[in-house]
């Protein structure tokens, strides 16, 4: 695949910040004449020393499924014109959106996701995407969520 072929990646973790960057993305991949290829990475909980307990209805993957195809219509009723697939993939996000640059022409992620440390400009998988992704990034950071929490700036 020659780097002209090659598809804006957006990263995706139904956040609000996630919302900013495949809305960005979408543009982006209008604007270059790109396709789109929005990633969903899932992993099943870890614990050390005990089981992490889960509803019996629990379904990680079902729930990516859900994500990709809510971003699939965000994309189309916004910018029809784009070519817009989704894929889920078992695996951390840092590792699973670094592996998907491999192929891309742009990695474009949330400034942060669902993670704990509410306060930080850039999360963790942010952060690793740009130490480690095999072609540009781009870190957008939206709007705050609606409960004021967060660092966002308005894009």
């Amino acid at each position: 695949m020659s780097a002209s072929d090659a598809p804006v990646v957006v990263g995706v973790d139904g956040s609000a910040y996630a919302d900013a960057a495949l809305r960005w993305a979408a543009d982006q991949a209008a604007a270059t004449g790109s396709r789109l290829e929005i990633v969903v990475a899932w992993d099943w909980p870890r614990s050390y020393g005990w089981a992490v307990p889960v509803p019996s209805d629990f379904d990680p993957a079902a729930d990516a499924a859900r994500l990709v195809a809510a971003g699939e219509e965000t994309v189309r009723a916004a910018r029809p014109e784009v070519a817009c697939t989704g894929t889920v993939v078992q695996g951390a996000a840092p590792t699973v959106l670094v592996d998907a640059s491999r192929r891309a022409r742009l990695l474009v992620v949330g400034s942060r996701g669902h993670g704990e440390l509410a306060g930080m400009l850039i999360g963790s998988v942010g952060q690793y995407c740009v130490a480690h992704a095999h072609c540009p990034v781009v870190v957008v950071r939206g709007a705050a969520p609606p409960d004021g929490q967060g660092s966002g700036t308005g894009a």
